[in-house]
Parts: structure tokens; C-alpha cells; sequence
């Protein structure tokens, strides 16, 4: 284990200076790890290191390229090592989850009437990609956004065997919860279902591990990206049933998944490599096996305290502010990662979101985090048939190894700030200039939603 008080010193660009609205320039708190994380300083240094012996992964018989083929080919034993897989699975790389559920559902749905279960609490990357190729059906959330198992189990049982997958977010990024997707799994497979795991919001949060306590509650695929994880450099894996992925292909095809190519047929070889067509980006495999390793280094209980304490002390700081409404469950937060979303009126999400940043130097995220229809259960926005406008969505706090005490409390004297501000009635004028000025910090012209 990493003994540090202070995990800021294993992080890039923490003290880089970023410009407020009135010109100062200050460093920045970044509440935005759910989106994506700064590297660990190790980590770039890997790669830089690495890239001195970069040679053609499979390819070639060069010295540098056959170094660099065994770390790409041995990083698949410590991409399984980490979620505690057994030889019954294997490891494809891909550039991010989204790619890795797309070339999932491609691959395993056969038919537009194969039948797939998700929940209204995921991602688009876990909804998107099925609702293009199959017949998709939808487990809701309560009254406090968290995920009905019974619902799943109902559904199962109603559709009598023929679910062919059952697809769930580990954890939530928009309210943080956990599922437990080893129950889950067992449902699924007592109706003849498999599971599809989205990892994206557990990896750098939580230990997370492939077998159950039983055969029956074991996961068959799981898919998450580096990025959430310390090594935005666009990489990610996919760890599955080696058995169920050599019996179908994905919708990727070219170089190095084929064993021969006639005139008129062509001979695929078994995964991963068959999930892998085209050169890898193999600085991304790199940062993401050196990633791995620092996080185990570092402990998940420990991750897990940290976060815990960061997010019982956010929320006792804010539940009391005049007009700030907390979104999901701050009383039992055991379930939690170290995410919290509310909004404060008069303000919309946009208007917070660039006040923290251009007054505060505060990275946050507002609207409705890729997660459309599980936001509006929670905000109570009526869906528009028809209409493309996204919901106005929340703010979204999230934390990471870099966040401390003292910038939560910052945090919170912000948010009382605001809301002082909004009984003064000055709040328009002022957040029109604050939103003018801000743009050297956040200033696009769209969200990605």
C-alpha cells in the first residue's frame, strides 16, 4: 500500500493556474472526477518511458517490437488479476466503455428480436448501443433513484427465458450508487440470461471482482475505460467469457484478426485478438496497466474511507442551505461513490456550474450527465415527446485521491455565497457577468449532456 497523507503529489497538473472572470489567476478544485481524472504522475512517466521502446504490437521481430508486444499481451493477466477473473475469461483492449459496449452489442445480438434488460439508471453507453440492435426493456429506480432489483427479477420472470442479456451500471454517474450486480447476475442466470457489467464508475472507487460467491453469481462481461481511472489516454478493456465471445465477431474488421484471406473466404481467429482489429493504441494500454497497479498499490479501502468522508462532510455542509435541493439518498450513503447531485434555485445547473467556475475556480458538471431518462426521474423534468431538448439536469459533484477536506469546505462557503446572493436579488446581474467572463475557463458553446 501507497503511505501518503497527501495523494496530490502522485497527480498531474494540480497546481497549474487557471484564469477567474476577474483576469486573477488561481489553481483550480477539480469536483469533476466522474467525467474524467488527471493522470498519476507515474503513469505518464511510464508511457514516456515506454514510448522510447514503442515497436509494432504483433507484428514484427524487432526487439522493440517484440518488447512491446509483451507488455501489451501480459497486461490481459493484470487487467484480470485486478477484477479477479479466472481463465474462463479473456481481455480485449478498446479506447473507452462506450467503444467496448458497442463492439459488445454488435457482436452478441443476433437478431432486432433478441431481447435485452437494462435499467433507467444507465449511462448512454450502456442503453444507446442496444437500443440500436435489439429489443430492449427497462428495470426502474425508486423514489430515490436507486435501481428496483425486484423489477429485474419481475421482468425475467414475465419474459420466461427469453432475455438473452442483462445489461447494469456497477455504480451509478450520476447518483453514485452501487449496484449489486453478483445478485443481479444470479436472476439473470436462472432465467438463462448473461450479464453485461458497465465498470466505468467502479474501477477507480471500488475493488471490484469477476466471481461471485457462487458459479451462479459470477459476471460475464465487463467493460470500463482508463480514463475514470487516472490514464486519460484512451484506453479501456473489455473482460469476458472467452467461451461466449468466440462464438460471435464484432461489427470491426481489418488487420490482425484474421487468420487467412482467399479470394472468397476469410478465417478469423479466436479473441481477443478477433475484437482487436487495426494497430492498438498502445501508450493507452500502457497508462492503463501502470494505473491499475498504482491504485492497487494505494488500497481500495482506503479509496473508499476518503470518499466517504469527503461526501458526509459535503452533505452536512449543504442540506441546510436555503433553497439547495440534495437529489438521491444523503442519509444511507454506504452504497455511494464519492458523487452528490443537487441544484439551488433561482439558478439553472448551467448558471452554478460557471458562477463555481469562474468565481471559484471550481470544476464541476451540470445538466444531465449522459443520463437522460434517470435525471428526470430524479428531478421530476416531464419528458416532451418529439422535442430533442435534453433535460435542464443538475450539478454534479464528484470526487477523486486529489480532493481534500479544505476544498469541500470551500466548496460549501461558495454555494452559501450563492445563496446569499439570490436574496439580495443582484443574482441575475451578476451571473450574467460571471457567465460572459467565465469562458476562459468553461465557455463552450454546448454540452455533451
Amino acid at each position: 500500500m501507497i503511505k501518503l497523507k497527501n495523494f496530490r503529489c502522485i497527480i498531474h497538473g494540480l497546481y497549474a493556474l487557471v484564469e477567474l472572470s476577474n483576469k486573477r489567476k488561481t489553481t483550480a478544485i477539480n469536483f469533476d472526477h466522474a467525467a474524467t481524472t488527471p493522470p498519476f504522475t507515474n503513469v505518464d512517466k511510464k508511457i514516456r518511458c515506454e514510448l522510447n521502446y514503442y515497436g509494432s504490437i504483433g507484428r514484427g521481430k524487432g526487439q522493440k517490437s517484440e518488447h512491446s508486444t509483451d507488455i501489451y499481451v501480459n497486461g490481459r493477466e493484470i487487467v484480470k488479476n485486478f477484477v479477479s477473473a479466472n481463465d474462463d475469461y479473456t481481455v480485449f483492449y478498446t479506447n473507452s466503455t462506450t467503444e467496448g459496449m458497442n463492439k459488445l452489442a454488435s457482436a452478441l445480438i443476433q437478431s432486432p428480436d433478441d431481447i435485452v434488460l437494462t435499467t433507467r439508471m444507465e449511462h448512454h453507453a450502456n442503453d444507446l448501443p442496444w437500443r440500436e440492435r435489439a429489443k430492449v426493456i427497462y428495470a426502474d429506480v425508486d423514489e430515490l433513484g436507486r435501481l428496483k432489483i425486484s423489477e429485474i427479477e419481475k421482468l425475467l420472470k414475465e419474459y420466461a427465458g427469453r432475455i438473452k442479456y442483462v445489461t447494469v451500471t456497477a455504480a451509478s454517474n450520476t447518483t453514485g450508487y452501487i449496484n449489486d450486480v453478483h445478485k443481479i447476475a444470479r436472476l439473470a442466470h436462472s432465467y438463462g440470461a448473461l450479464i453485461i457489467v458497465d465498470g466505468a464508475q467502479i474501477v477507480a472507487h471500488r475493488q471490484f471482482k469477476m466471481v461471485g460467491n457462487a458459479k451462479e453469481e459470477n459476471i460475464d462481461f465487463f467493460v470500463f475505460s482508463a480514463h475514470k481511472m487516472y490514464s486519460p489516454y484512451g484506453g479501456g478493456a473489455v473482460v469476458g467469457l472467452k467461451a461466449e465471445l468466440n462464438k460471435h465477431i464484432p461489427s470491426f474488421y481489418g488487420g490482425g484478426m484474421v487468420k487467412n484471406v482467399t479470394d472468397n473466404e476469410v478465417f478469423y481467429v479466436d479473441a481477443p485478438d478477433s475484437y482487436e482489429a487495426g494497430s492498438p493504441n498502445y501508450p493507452g494500454v500502457v497508462g492503463m496497466l501502470e494505473a491499475i497497479k498504482t491504485l492497487e498499490k494505494i488500497g481500495f479501502d482506503y479509496i473508499e474511507q476518503h470518499e466517504q468522508k469527503l461526501l458526509k462532510r459535503l452533505i452536512c455542509g449543504l442540506k441546510n442551505i436555503p433553497g439547495l435541493t440534495l437529489y438521491a439518498d444523503n442519509e444511507n450513503i454506504a452504497d455511494r461513490v464519492g458523487i452528490l447531485v443537487f441544484n439551488i434555485d433561482p439558478f439553472s445547473p448551467e448558471e452554478v456550474a460557471n458562477y463555481l467556475a469562474g468565481q471559484h475556480a471550481i470544476a464541476v458538471r451540470h445538466a444531465a450527465f449522459c443520463a437522460h431518462s434517470y435525471v428526470r426521474r430524479l428531478t421530476g423534468e416531464a419528458e416532451v415527446p418529439g422535442s430533442d431538448a435534453p433535460p435542464i439536469g443538475m450539478v454534479r459533484v464528484s470526487f477523486g485521491l486529489d480532493n481534500n477536506e479544505e476544498e469541500v469546505d470551500c466548496f460549501i462557503s461558495a454555494i452559501c455565497q450563492l445563496s446569499k446572493l439570490s436574496k439580495k436579488g443582484d443574482a441575475t446581474n451578476f451571473l450574467l457577468t460571471t457567465l460572459t467572463s467565465s469562458s476562459a475557463i468553461n465557455g463552450r458553446p454546448f454540452d455533451r449532456g
